[in-house]
């Protein structure tokens, strides 16, 4: 294994977690902002009042996305399976 291949596989590794975290981290990032934007407005000082609206958004955008994601997965796998005899040497 030459350092430049070791290289590409920890970059395409971190695009590929990246590509699979980022929708749901998003989603999460929104809904947080808007319940804190919610909360500035009426007062309220509740720290668990974001859990639920995160948990439900996230398990939205998860269904959403689960069969984009599990593509994603499923090629990076197949193309490091594919490649293993590359990566041995």
């Amino acid at each position: 294994m030459t350092p430049e291949l070791i290289v590409n596989l920890g970059q395409e590794t971190i695009k590929t977690t990246l590509m699979l975290a980022g929708p749901l981290l998003l989603c999460a990032l929104i809904v947080g902002l808007l319940v804190s934007i919610f909360q500035a407005v009426t007062q309220i000082n509740e720290a668990t009042l974001s859990f639920i609206p995160k948990i439900v958004a996230i398990a939205v955008a998860l269904l959403v996305c689960a069969p984009w994601m599990l593509d994603v997965i499923s090629k990076f796998t197949t193309t490091l399976y594919e490649n293993i005899s590359t990566y041995v040497r």
